[in-house]
């Protein structure tokens, strides 16, 4: 059963995120992902079936075993999202920048 779950649910949790930031460069099995966290197996067994879940993960089977790599294409559609709050995020600090260096506090 494939159940679809948000993806801002699924990095909104640090572990995830972490998992996401070990597979950003390399494909790794769940026992290597495991080993990174002071957390037990299954517990990261399941982040890695909601990111899977999710489309950001996906799975390959080599041999015996499976590894996990990062679907660049869904991070795409996450950051192509996220990319219009980045620039208005941007544009409220560099007013508020502007503002402060006008500031001269009083003595």
């Amino acid at each position: 059963m494939n159940l679809r779950r948000d993806v801002f649910q699924a990095i909104a949790d640090p572990t995830r995120r972490a998992i996401l930031l070990l597979l950003a460069t390399q494909s790794l099995t769940a026992g290597a992902i495991a080993a990174n966290f002071d957390t037990a197996r299954p517990t990261v067994s399941k982040h890695l079936q909601i990111l899977t879940e999710c489309e950001l993960l996906q799975q390959e089977q080599n041999g015996r075993e499976i590894y996990y790599h990062i679907n660049a294409k869904k991070m795409k559609e996450v950051a192509d999202f996220i990319e219009p709050f980045r620039n208005m995020w941007d544009d409220r600090f560099n007013k508020l920048e502007d503002v402060m260096k006008k500031y001269k506090p009083n003595k």
